[in-house]
């Protein structure tokens, strides 16, 4: 369920609210795990995805059924927070919501997120190699995160957030193939 860019600006307005509210709770990380585990089923759950994108249900339906679902498993505050997303239709956020959350709330902490590229895979003690040089680099906690992609064939390729840092060998000897040619003429 991909929200787009303005559906991630209003997932991130709505996490910036619920970090607050719990907060105020003292409980960041056990708001962050209940609305991962509501974020979870939806993404998970067909029949309740269809549930509460139907438009043929009522807000007040649905926000009944939640508070029937969950009002014994979390504070009533955090249900609340759950029924105004319903009531503003925004409910089908809550994914996104869910994730901006775990980023706001890590880089509150300062942990930050790296998309990290390999050539090939890569085993644990590498990995952890990569993430103390990045941690470092950074001066924050970097949490890496794992593709493969045989095309840079060798190197890696380091995306935090905006910030892309390209080590592949690929870009190496398309650089040097550049000089190359930039010399012969």
């Amino acid at each position: 369920m991909p929200a787009g860019v303005q559906g991630e600006s209003v997932a991130r307005n709505y996490a910036e609210a619920l970090l607050a509210l719990s907060r105020k709770a003292d409980d960041p990380s056990g708001w962050g795990s209940m609305l991962r585990q509501v974020a979870t089923a939806i993404r998970t759950d067909e029949m309740l995805a269809r549930f509460l994108e139907s438009p043929r249900i009522a807000a007040e339906s649905k926000a009944d059924v939640l508070s029937k679902a969950l009002s014994d498993r979390v504070p009533r505050l955090f249900l609340r927070f759950l029924q105004q997303l319903v009531k503003n239709r925004r409910q089908m956020l809550i994914p996104t919501i869910a994730d901006e959350y775990d980023t706001l709330l890590d880089a509150s902490q300062g942990i930050v997120h790296a998309r990290v590229t390999v050539a090939r895979e890569t085993g644990e003690p590498e990995m952890a190699m990569i993430a103390e040089r990045l941690s470092k680099a950074v001066g924050k906690q970097v949490v890496p995160h794992v593709a493969i992609d045989p095309a840079i064939l060798g190197g890696v390729v380091v995306r935090i957030g905006d910030t892309v840092m390209d080590g592949s060998l690929r870009r190496k000897l398309a650089m040097l193939r550049r000089r190359m040619g930039a010399s012969r003429v």
